[in-house]
């Protein structure tokens, strides 16, 4: 898949317009990223989790900000995986609730997967609960495919899709 398809593929809300979408710089947003994940992700993850990702790669992780607030994140991380393949990884994906169907998630995501191919990314993974339908919509419109089934992958006991997006 290549960028101009993928943007292309996103939403032309002009809603959207006044969302910035920043990278992570500092310590200081990692409180409005676990935050606005704790909120909306089913995980819980410590703050090690979040520290794991952001302090090794920040230049992966980016936040969509509306009038000074954090209504979106997202974290992720690019390395050679055991295939030999370069694999990026969306650990967390999260836009509050009053803030989605307005293009944020693929935003979001646009700049991460170009930021992962700059990094020499040939793929992209990432994990989404079988009932999130929602998520598997926007992965799958933004050329994700359903890659397998993990059986009671989270906590709660659910299973997962694990999602590809193949980049090479």
């Amino acid at each position: 898949m290549d960028l101009h398809t993928l943007s292309e593929s996103l939403p032309r809300d002009s809603s959207a317009s006044e969302i910035q979408i920043v990278p992570y710089s500092s310590e200081d947003q990692l409180k409005s990223i676990a935050h606005l994940i704790e909120t909306d992700l089913s995980e819980p993850y410590t703050v090690y989790t979040y520290r794991y990702f952001l302090y090794a790669w920040p230049h992966l992780s980016f936040l969509a900000m509306a009038d000074g607030e954090c209504i979106g994140a997202i974290v992720s991380k690019c390395e050679r995986h055991k295939n030999g393949r370069n694999r990026g990884y969306l650990a967390m994906l999260a836009v509050k609730t009053r803030f989605r169907k307005r293009g944020i998630g693929s935003m979001l995501i646009q700049r991460t997967v170009e930021a992962m191919i700059a990094d020499g990314a040939d793929e992209i993974v990432l994990e989404t609960e079988i009932t999130n339908t929602g998520a598997q919509s926007l992965y799958e419109n933004l050329g994700f495919i359903r890659d397998k089934r993990l059986a009671r992958y989270y906590l709660n006991g659910n299973d997962a899709y694990r999602l590809k997006l193949l980049l090479k």
